[in-house]
C-alpha cells in the first residue's frame, strides 16, 4: 500500500449541448409527393438506373420536372424526383407534433443535422441511402433561389466558429460505433430531411448543435480529493492530505479523454499520455483550453492521479475554442472503440476506461452512441451536469450504461451546482479540484465541476481494471470484468450515506478505492462496512500545526469544528 501525502488554482465548467428529435412531420407542412416507384423486384435502383434532368449543380435554379414540393413557412423546397426511388415505410406509427423547440436556440447549427440509421441495416442499404441522398440533395439544391436560409448556413460560418465544409452541403461524413450503430450527419434543406424521415431505414434525426465550456476562473485549493476517495470516514487533520492506494493501479489500462485535448509534454504524465485524435477540422493538437488535461490529470497523473500508472489519450473533439459539435463527439466515440478494439490483442491490455466530461441537453444520438461503447467495452464515465437540476433531463448523463457522476464537497456536501436524480449513479470529489494545467508542462491549476468529479471515476476504473484477480485468486473468472459488472461493483463498493444536502431519488453514494488495501470485499461482490458512516482506518504521522489546540481535536468528526481547521488551514496556505 502506498501513501501520498498531497498539497493539492473555482470554476464551473459545464459543457451544454442542446440536441432535437425530429418528429415525423410538422402539421403547418404540406407535401405535395409525385410518382414513388420503385425498380426490379421492389429494390431501391442504383441512382444510375434514374434518368435525370438537365439539372445545374451548384448553387441558382436549374430545370425541373416531376419534383415533390415542400412548402414550410411560404418557402418552397423542391426535392429531387431521385427521391422517386426511396422505400416508404407506411407501417411506422408516427406521431404528428411541432418541432419541439431548443432551450438556447444559438446552441442549434442552422439546417445540420445527424441521422441515426436502424439496428441491423445492411453496407447495402447505407451504400444506397448515401447515393440517393447525395444525388437528391444536389439536384435539390439546384433548385434554390440564392437566397435560400440554406446557402446562409453553409457559406457563412456559425458564431462558435463551426462552418460547413462546401456550400453545398449535404452528407459530410459518416460515421459507424461498435458496428451496431450507424449515421451520417451533414447539412440538408427542410424538404430532404422530410424525405430522409421517410425512408424505413432511418430511426432518428436529431438537430446538430454546439457543445462548449463555460466561463471558468482559478483559486487557491485544496489537497483533499484523493484522500476522500480513499477514506470511508470524513476527512480529519490526519488524513486529509493522505491518499491510500496499490501503486501498481493502472498498469495495462488505457483512459481515453474525450474533451478539448491534453498537454501530453506535462512532467506530471512521465511520458504516459499520447495524442489519439483531433476531431473537429482544421483544429490543432494541442490543449489550448485547458479543461481535457485537468481531467487527464485527476485520471492518471503522477502526484493528482487516481490511477498513477494508467496510459491516458487525448480525443480532442472540442476546439480550442472551447466549442464543438455533438456530431463531433460521436466521431470521438466512434474512435474511442475503434483503438480499443486494436489494443485489445495485446496480452498486457487490462481494458479501456473513457471520461466524457460534456454534455448538454437531450440528444438520444450521444446516448446511443455511449450506448454501444459500452457495450463493444469501453468503461465509461460521464459527468452528471452542472445546472443543479435532474441529471436525467442532459445528455449523456442520463444513460443507463455509463457511470453518471455527481460532485461532492470536502465537508461532504453536495456541491451547489451538482445535478442529482435517478439517473446518478455516484459522487465523487468535485469541488476546488487540483490538477495538470496548461501554459508550461509544469503547470496546475484547481477547478470546479462535475467535470472534475468524473475523471475520478474514470481513474477508479483503471485502477480496479488493472488490479483485476490473476489466475492465482480465488476470485480468478478467466475473462475481464464487463463494463456493467464493474459498475455494479463501484457502485455497492461505495460509502454510502455520508453526504449532506442530497435530494431525494439520488444516489447518497461516495465513491471508494479499497484504502490501498485488500480488495477481497471487492471483488468477491462483498461491501464490508459500505454502511457504515465511520470504520478504522490507518493514517500516516500527521502534520505539526501551529495551533496545539487544533492538534487536540486530530480526530473530531464534528462538521462545524472541522470547517473551522479548515478555514484555519486555509489562512495560514497550508491547503
Amino acid at each position: 500500500m502506498k501513501v501520498q501525502s498531497v498539497v493539492l488554482p473555482v470554476a464551473v465548467f459545464s459543457t451544454l449541448g442542446a440536441a432535437l428529435i425530429l418528429p415525423w412531420m410538422d402539421p403547418e407542412i404540406r407535401l405535395d409527393v409525385g410518382l414513388h416507384g420503385r425498380g426490379p423486384h421492389g429494390r431501391v435502383p442504383p441512382p444510375h438506373h434514374h434518368k435525370m434532368g438537365e439539372h445545374g449543380r451548384g448553387r441558382g435554379k436549374g430545370h425541373h420536372r416531376g419534383s415533390s414540393v415542400l412548402l414550410v413557412d411560404d418557402e418552397e423546397d423542391k426535392v429531387s424526383p431521385m427521391f422517386e426511388y426511396f422505400e416508404f415505410d407506411s407501417s411506422q406509427d408516427f406521431v404528428d407534433m411541432k418541432l419541439a423547440s431548443l432551450s438556447d436556440n444559438s446552441r442549434a447549427i442552422p439546417h445540420r443535422y445527424i441521422v441515426i440509421f436502424k439496428d441491423g441495416v445492411t453496407d447495402y442499404d447505407v451504400g444506397m441511402h448515401q447515393d440517393l441522398v447525395t444525388t437528391a440533395h444536389m439536384e435539390t439544391i439546384a433548385q434554390l433561389d440564392p437566397g435560400h436560409s440554406f446557402f446562409d448556413a453553409t457559406e457563412g460560418m456559425h458564431h462558435e466558429g463551426i462552418s460547413a465544409r462546401s456550400v453545398e452541403g449535404g452528407i459530410e461524413e459518416m460515421f459507424e460505433i461498435a458496428g451496431s450503430l450507424r449515421g451520417y450527419f451533414g447539412y440538408f434543406t427542410d424538404g430532404m430531411l422530410d424525405l430522409i424521415r421517410e425512408s424505413g431505414l432511418v430511426k432518428l434525426i436529431e438537430q446538430d448543435s454546439i457543445v462548449h465550456a463555460s466561463d471558468f476562473e482559478t483559486q487557491t485549493g485544496a489537497p483533499w480529493g484523493l484522500a476522500r476517495v480513499s477514506h470511508r470516514e470524513r476527512l480529519n487533520l490526519g488524513s486529509f492530505n493522505k491518499y491510500l492506494y496499490d501503486d501498481n493501479a493502472g498498469k495495462g489500462v488505457t483512459a481515453y479523454v474525450i474533451d478539448t485535448g491534453i498537454n501530453i509534454d506535462h512532467v506530471e504524465f512521465e511520458g504516459r499520455a499520447q495524442w489519439g485524435k483531433t476531431i473537429p477540422s482544421n483544429d490543432a493538437d494541442y490543449d489550448g483550453n485547458g479543461h481535457g488535461t485537468h481531467c487527464a490529470g485527476t485520471i492518471a497523473s503522477k502526484t493528482y492521479g487516481v490511477a498513477k500508472n494508467a496510459k491516458v489519450v487525448a480525443v480532442k473533439v472540442l476546439r480550442t475554442n472551447g466549442t464543438g459539435t455533438m456530431s463531433d463527439v460521436l466521431r470521438g466515440v466512434e474512435y474511442v472503440v475503434a483503438e480499443h478494439r486494436k489494443a485489445s490483442g495485446d496480452p498486457n491490455f487490462k481494458g479501456s476506461t473513457a471520461n466524457m466530461s460534456l454534455g448538454g441537453g437531450k440528444s438520444a444520438a450521444l446516448e446511443l452512441a455511449v450506448d454501444a461503447a459500452v457495450a463493444a467495452g469501453i468503461h465509461f464515465a460521464v459527468a452528471a451536469g452542472n445546472e443543479n437540476q435532474d441529471a436525467c433531463n442532459t445528455s449523456p448523463a442520463s444513460s443507463k450504461k455509463c457511470i453518471t457522476v455527481a460532485a461532492s464537497t470536502l465537508s461532504d456536501d453536495r456541491a451547489y451546482f451538482s445535478n442529482w436524480g435517478s439517473c446518478v449513479d455516484i459522487f465523487a470529489p468535485g469541488l476546488n479540484i487540483l490538477s495538470t494545467y496548461i501554459g508550461s508542462d509544469t503547470a496546475v491549476a484547481t477547478l470546479s465541476g462535475t467535470s472534475m468529479a468524473s475523471p475520478h471515476v474514470a481513474g477508479l476504473l483503471a485502477y480496479f481494471l488493472s488490479l483485476q484477480p490473476d489466475s492465482g485468486s480465488e476470485y480468478y473468472t478467466g475473462s475481464s470484468i464487463s463494463p456493467e459488472a464493474l459498475k455494479k461493483k463501484i457502485v455497492a463498493y461505495g460509502s454510502k450515506n455520508l453526504l449532506n444536502n442530497v435530494p431525494a431519488r439520488t444516489a447518497n453514494n461516495l465513491i471508494f478505492n479499497g484504502g490501498g488495501g485488500s480488495l477481497d470485499s471487492f471483488w468477491n461482490s462483498k461491501c464490508d462496512g459500505c454502511e457504515q458512516e465511520k470504520v478504522s482506518s490507518s493514517h500516516g504521522k500527521a502534520d505539526d500545526f501551529e495551533s496545539e489546540s487544533l492538534m487536540d481535536c486530530l480526530h473530531s468528526t464534528s462538521h462545524s469544528l472541522f470547517g473551522e481547521i479548515r478555514n484555519f488551514l486555509d489562512r495560514l496556505d497550508l491547503i
